[in-house]
């Protein structure tokens, strides 16, 4: 009797896993896969937008995974301590916990799960899922066939569905007040999405006052962050930065003068929160 398997594809509303999608429906429509996104409930309105498209060129559904607990509940766990780079229990608890419960009923089973995961052939620093059953099988599709950045954004362009709109001033998905944002991002959430911005900073306002040593955004509250001098100050450092990085990718005879700067280039390999990263 053959072994039962089911294929599941988790999709954060950013790129890569988008791409990576798009990619299987293409490359191996014998593969029956099902898709799903965990959905935090603090995620950005233009990553459901941009599920809604892809679910249009999938041609089927994107199941929701919700928490069975949400952030306000493990905020009080975790005695209203914002999550952080130190602490991720937000990734823990609203990502990896929801899958977890998920395909556990399916290994219980005895099924065989191939999860894909879509980490690609140029992030060496980055590693999968590490599964703690032997019968959930964590697939590396884009590593395995070394497809990098430019290849994804072709991925999507070709399938007609360019990047999330979120890129136009965000390098990542996620939470609305991932604290792997930029400070150019936390500016940019706050004209673009007051009342997320208003949340993130009620949250934080809550936490320092529970003795909470972290606030959103590093070195600084969001109470700061938002007068109008230091909003002006970051904007300028931003510029300030974009123009060197300009210049020292001018100066780069390897690399064209017509090729385009990518945001990703200015702030370099950064610390990504795995589960929810693109």
């Amino acid at each position: 009797m053959a072994t039962k398997e089911r294929h599941v594809l988790g999709l954060s509303g950013g790129r890569d896993s988008a791409a990576l999608a798009v990619y299987m429906r293409q490359h191996h429509p014998e593969i029956d896969i099902e898709y799903f996104f965990t959905d935090t409930g603090k995620e950005l309105p233009e990553v459901y937008e941009y599920l809604g498209r892809l679910e249009g060129f999938l041609g089927k559904p994107i199941q929701r995974l919700n928490p069975d607990r949400d952030f306000d509940f493990w905020l009080k766990q975790y005695n209203d301590f914002l999550p952080s780079a130190q602490t991720r229990w937000c990734t823990r608890q609203l990502k990896l916990r929801p899958f977890e419960q998920w395909v556990r009923p399916m290994l219980d089973e005895g099924m065989t799960i191939y999860s894909y995961v879509a980490i690609r052939g140029d992030e060496e620093y980055r590693e999968g899922y590490a599964s703690k059953d032997d019968n959930l099988i964590v697939k590396l599709p884009f590593k395995d066939a070394g497809i990098d950045k430019a290849d994804v954004l072709d991925i999507l362009e070709g399938a007609g569905l360019g990047l999330p709109k979120y890129y136009e001033w965000r390098t990542r998905s996620g939470c609305t007040f991932c604290f792997y944002q930029q400070k150019i991002e936390w500016v940019r959430l706050m004209e673009r999405h007051p009342e997320a911005f208003e949340e993130a900073k009620a949250y934080e306002k809550n936490a320092v006052e529970h003795g909470s040593p972290f606030t959103w955004s590093q070195g600084e509250s969001l109470e700061e962050l938002e007068k109008p001098a230091r909003v002006q100050q970051i904007k300028e450092d931003h510029e300030e930065r974009l123009a060197r990085q300009k210049k020292k990718t001018q100066s780069n005879p390897l690399r064209s003068d017509s090729e385009p700067l990518d945001i990703d280039d200015l702030y370099g390999k950064a610390k990504v929160c795995l589960a929810c990263h693109k």
